[in-house]
């Protein structure tokens, strides 16, 4: 990506068009905080960058992949966020002395730990639910080849 196409910014509207969603659906993660707030621009509107709209889709592909509750939601995008700073710690020049380094692994597994934890959640509720739906189509499979007088 140059340099010129970060620098494009757009309208609330406009995002919410890129991404699929509705103004106000925008407006609602950012004031749950899963989306930066943004300050207004001279002309009274939001706006947006190509950053912004990266995080909103990958906000709603999280949400739309795990169904995660908004709660549940805010904490994935939490451990990403703590993530990204830890990415950058690792990264910074000069590097981080060895310990720091130890340090920055062990805080970057917790918050990897969690989002497992996460994922181990829905797969379990997913699992329950397909294991209860399996179980009706058993018994709705016995119906049908039950003979006719045997179910009176």
């Amino acid at each position: 990506m140059s340099a010129i196409e970060s620098d494009i910014q757009f309208r609330i509207g406009e995002l919410a068009r890129r991404v699929g969603v509705t103004p106000r659906a925008v407006r609602y993660y950012e004031q749950l905080g899963l989306l930066p707030p943004h300050g207004r621009a001279d002309g009274a509107h939001r706006m947006y960058d190509e950053q912004d709209e990266a995080r909103l889709r990958e906000v709603l592909q999280v949400r739309d992949l795990l169904g995660l509750s908004l709660a549940d939601l805010g904490e994935w995008m939490a451990a990403e966020d703590a993530r990204a700073g830890l990415r950058a710690r690792w990264n910074a020049d000069p590097a981080p002395a060895a310990g720091d380094r130890e340090q920055i692994l062990v805080e970057a597994l917790a918050h990897l730990e969690r989002q497992l934890e996460l994922v181990k959640a829905r797969r379990t509720a997913l699992e329950g639910l397909e294991d209860e739906l399996t179980a009706k189509r058993r018994r709705m499979r016995d119906l049908l080849v039950e003979p006719e007088g045997a179910a009176s």
